[in-house]
Parts: structure tokens; sequence; C-alpha cells
């Protein structure tokens, strides 16, 4: 008895593939909520009454018991309402704060240079040193 492979086109009996058969070339994409879609979510979801209503809603929004257990839990920690109404601050561009900047900066470069000068003065001293040295060494071979 032999046994055939199916190839990726063709089905166990040798037929062709629809296109509903063919596997995917690429995984679906994640769905992300922003604070307030997920807070709307919870707001519909914990109106329901009746049976059978809320696992309609989760079945026919195509979410997860758990996602709601999470998100509510968050929305309890106050982590959901704190992004939502989170705004952002614009940074800085005035003469004011590109002044401060300058200053920042040449302080950095001043305090660099004086680290630099002292470096030198100590390689300087080692040079001479060293010669000192060396010329002791000519001086005292026979």
């Amino acid at each position: 008895m032999s046994t055939a492979l199916a190839s990726p086109t063709t089905n166990t009996d040798g037929g062709a593939m629809s296109d509903l058969e063919k596997p995917r070339a690429e995984r679906p994409l994640r769905r992300s909520f922003t604070p307030g879609e997920k807070l709307s979510i919870l707001e519909t979801y914990e109106s329901l009454d009746g049976p059978g209503a809320k696992g309609a809603f989760l079945r026919r929004e195509g979410l997860f018991s758990s996602q709601i257990t999470t998100w509510r839990r968050a929305r309890d920690a106050g982590a959901l309402t704190g992004l939502a109404t989170a705004a952002r601050t614009a940074k800085k561009n005035s003469p004011e704060a590109q002044l401060e900047a300058m200053k920042d900066r040449a302080e950095r470069a001043e305090a660099k240079l004086g680290r630099t000068g002292e470096a030198l003065s100590v390689l300087g001293k080692l040079h001479a040193l060293l010669e000192d040295i060396s010329t002791r060494a000519d001086n005292e071979k026979p």
C-alpha cells in the first residue's frame, strides 16, 4: 500500500484546494484597544442583563471573558482612567530654554577643557621626568 503525500495546493483526495482551504501566508494582526474603547466595552458589557446576553456580546465583538476581567481590574486600579486623560507636555523651544541649554553646554565644555589642561600638565611633567632619567642613565654608562 503506497501513501501519497499531499502538496500544499492539493487536497488529501488529490483535488485542488479552494481559496478557503489554502494555508494563510500572513498571520492576522492582533487587535489593540485604546483605554477609551476598553472603558466603553466594559460599560456596554456590564449594562447587559438577560440570560446569554453577555456571552452573545463577547462572541459578536470577538472578545474573551479573560479580557473583560483584565480590563475591569485595570479600571478598578485606575490604570484605564489615568491613560485616557493623560495629556502630553510640549517641548520647550522658547529662547529662554535655548539659552539655558547653551549655558549647560558651555559649562560642560569648560569642565572638559580644565580636565584636558590638567592631563597635559601631568604628561609634560612625566615627559620631563623620563628625559631626566634617560640622560642620567646615559651619563652613568662606562
